[in-house]
């Protein structure tokens, strides 16, 4: 999926990043980041030797078609290190643009940010120097753990620090963040959240703002190819939704499950006990109005840097509140795809076999949680209510046996508007159905709602592994597939 280009919209004059406000700075304003070196030009040569000839070893970011500017670590002779991103040839044709660009980003000096210390421009080579941060990225702590889940405390504090990162910039005239995604937020050597400032400068001249998986970029952005300050909001929505999960949850899918008010399918079964139901319940609603599609009825980064400088006061004495000396809970890592026994069922979603998957699920028949539904519909049938839903039901068992996917999703459809009850069942057939038809964020949809419905459901997990995988969701895939395993072996 390639990416939008556009030209930075704003709906009234804000100052750009070439504003005045940034050229008036004075040191003595950031003496805040004065342990970090003065901006300066480095010579191409400077950073071959400093990143080993940009050798692949030195690769620190994730990159790919999609992600096309590569992040090398590197080390000047002074011994400092450094993160140096190259970005893709032609990227900035002008270089006296993206030297501008970069010097008024290197005037920015916080210990909120990994800070930008210089740039080069040598023929069509462009790259940025940065603080390095030896303690990796917020993704890595948060979706790919090995011993301890990250504390709600933390999450809190990475949510808090982010936010006053970009105020600052904001407040410097920059107000607007490109891509903003826990790859962006970095850990320093003593463990503090840090905003990178890569994030700060366009992936190009011409403005590609979303690099990444474009099921998580604004409303706006997917419709006009703009974007406005008010789009970093929503992208720091996502955070939050990230942060409370600890899984990569697609927007439209956590708004479906704020709907519902699914509270407890949002948040990260490691934090059990870490935080109090107000607290829980303030966090999903702040994510929720980040999450608005119309810009203007987003809140404002100041708003959002208050409600969360209370929640994380709130945190610091949570534990005090249920009791003194309560240790804190110890969680290990579920076992790697190598370790695990997959059944069957798991085997062929993992593969994104869905023949095979449709074969097993036919096997499956109706399970124990639809006996409520039966219950239900057996005493509403002998009214005479329930009959020609009843009837939706058959037809849509009937077309998926003859694999005419198209046809069972019309008649589950039509079975589900009426229905007394969720059938998680049913939700897992029209999943399929859905992914035979490549409408793969329906298909999630499905998942996600029968494990609602279902919480001991691992097929909905297997399910939701499949899709995942379909929305090039590797990582994320990986969790629900081993999570689903856990459930089955227990």
């Amino acid at each position: 999926m390639g990416c939008i280009c556009f030209k930075p919209f704003r709906r009234s004059p804000s100052p750009s990043i070439k504003s005045s406000i940034i050229k008036e700075l004075s040191n003595k304003e950031d003496e805040e980041g004065s342990s970090c070196p003065s901006f300066r030009e480095f010579s191409l040569e400077q950073l071959k030797v400093a990143t080993n000839g940009f050798s692949a070893d030195n690769i620190v970011s994730e990159h790919n078609e999609k992600v096309p500017n590569i992040v090398y670590k590197g080390s000047l002779n002074d011994g400092r290190m450094i993160a140096v991103k190259r970005f893709q040839r032609l990227s900035w044709p002008d270089p006296s643009e993206f030297i501008e660009e970069a010097e008024a980003v290197g005037r920015c000096r916080s210990e909120d940010m990994a800070n930008l210390i210089g740039c080069c421009s040598e023929g069509h080579e462009r790259l940025l120097v940065a603080e390095y941060m030896t303690n990796g990225t917020l993704a890595k702590h948060l979706f790919h753990w090995e011993k301890r889940p990250m504390k709600w405390e933390m999450r809190l504090r990475v949510a808090l620090h982010t936010a006053t990162a970009l105020e600052y910039c904001n407040d410097r005239g920059i107000d607007l963040y490109h891509d903003l995604n826990t790859y962006r937020i970095l850990f320093d050597k003593v463990g503090n959240p840090r905003l990178s400032c890569f994030g700060l400068m366009k992936c190009s001249r011409e403005g590609k703002s979303y690099s990444t998986n474009l099921a998580f970029a604004p409303p706006e952005y997917l419709r006009l190819g703009t974007v406005v300050p008010e789009s970093v909001i929503f992208s720091f929505g996502t955070l939050l939704l990230d942060l409370m999960s600890g899984r990569h949850i697609p927007p439209n899918h956590a708004l479906d499950l704020f709907r519902g008010k699914n509270y407890l399918v949002l948040m990260d079964s490691a934090l059990d006990g870490q935080f109090s139901d107000e607290d829980r319940t303030e966090l999903i609603h702040l994510a929720s109005r980040c999450l608005r599609p119309e810009p203007d009825k987003r809140p404002s980064i100041k708003f959002l840097l208050s409600a969360l400088s209370r929640l994380e006061k709130r945190a610091e004495s949570w534990p005090n509140v249920k009791g003194e000396n309560i240790p804190a809970p110890f969680y290990t890592k579920p076992a790697t795809k190598k370790s695990m026994r997959l059944s069957p069922l798991a085997e062929a979603c993992w593969r994104v076999d869905l023949s095979s998957i449709h074969e097993l699920l036919e096997k499956l028949g109706y399970g124990e949680d639809d006996v409520a539904v039966t219950n239900e519909f057996s005493f509403q049938m002998w009214t005479g209510q329930m009959q020609e839903n009843t009837d939706y039901k058959k037809h849509g068992d009937a077309a998926f046996r003859a694999k005419d996917f198209e046809t069972a999703i019309e008649f589950y459809t039509e079975f589900m508007s009426g229905a007394p009850v969720v059938s998680p069942t049913v939700l897992t057939r029209r999943c399929l159905c859905y992914l035979m038809n490549d409408m793969f964020s329906e298909a999630l949809s499905d998942a996600m709602q029968a494990q609602v419905a279902s919480p001991e459901c691992s097929t909905a997990l297997y399910l939701q592994a499949s899709c995942l995988l379909k929305l090039e969701m590797e990582a994320e895939a990986k969790e629900a597939l081993r999570h689903g395993s856990s459930l089955e072996a227990f």
